[in-house]
């Protein structure tokens, strides 16, 4: 388990226990949304079947909002003092979600995989989330917004279902 340096007056309003905390829960929460965007790519690039298109291109729609949600994580983690992991054997090792089959995938499968994942890291974030609620509200804040475009993502991958 990789070391965490955080200076004691980094923060001057949070004590370094509760950022040491705050920032493993971020830390769990940017592993989710790496995961995802990587396995948003690695549908990206094998979906099959009559909804081709519109689910290739809305993939990478979803990919890119999971980096920048990913990196406002990450951001949010420093700006405590603490130093994110995003390197591939950590999202390796420490993630929640289930991988996808290899090869290619016909899109309604896709549909099925996405809401599951999407379901699991939405569950997980909020757990995290309630956990931070009363210990700072600002990285609360944050994963509120994660969880509600998670949410709206969901949402859209579901009505495609049909």
């Amino acid at each position: 388990m990789a070391h965490h340096t955080i200076s004691e007056d980094h923060h001057p309003t949070l004590r370094h226990n509760d950022r040491e905390a705050i920032g493993a829960e971020l830390q769990a929460v940017l592993v989710t949304l790496i995961d995802l965007s990587l396995l948003g790519k690695q549908a990206h690039w094998n979906i099959v079947g009559p909804n081709f298109r519109s689910l290739h291109l809305f993939l990478d729609e979803l990919v890119d909002a999971w980096r920048l949600a990913a990196d406002e994580v990450a951001e949010r983690a420093v700006a405590l003092g603490y130093s994110p992991d995003g390197q591939v054997r950590t999202v390796g090792a420490r993630t929640i979600l289930a991988p996808l089959p290899e090869g290619q995938q016909l899109d309604q499968d896709v549909i099925a995989s996405f809401t599951r994942l999407l379901t699991d890291s939405i569950g997980d974030i909020r757990n995290r989330m309630d956990k931070l609620e009363d210990v700072d509200t600002v990285t609360a804040d944050l994963l509120h917004s994660v969880v509600a475009g998670l949410e709206e993502n969901l949402w859209m991958i579901r009505v495609q279902a049909g």
